[in-house]
C-alpha cells in the first residue's frame, strides 16, 4: 500500500511539475500538488512530502508575481 502510495504521490509531483511549465493555470497546479500532499498525509508520509510541496507552492507563488 505505501509503496502504492509513493508511486500515485510522485505521479502527481511531476504532472503537478509538468503542468508548471507548460503554463497550465496556476489554480490547477496548486491543485495538483495539494492532491499529492492529501495523498501523502492519508498514507502517512505527510513528513517527507510536505516540505517538497511547499517549495513547489513557493515557486508557484513567485513565478505569480
Amino acid at each position: 500500500m505505501a509503496e502504492n502510495a509513493r508511486a500515485r504521490i510522485q505521479k502527481l509531483l511531476v504532472t503537478g511539475d509538468n503542468r508548471l511549465k507548460q503554463g497550465v493555470a496556476p489554480e490547477k497546479v496548486r491543485e495538483t500538488y495539494e492532491q499529492a500532499l492529501e495523498l501523502a498525509r492519508e498514507a502517512g508520509l505527510e513528513d517527507s512530502v510536505r516540505p517538497l510541496v511547499e517549495i513547489r507552492l513557493a515557486e508557484l507563488e513567485r513565478n505569480a508575481r
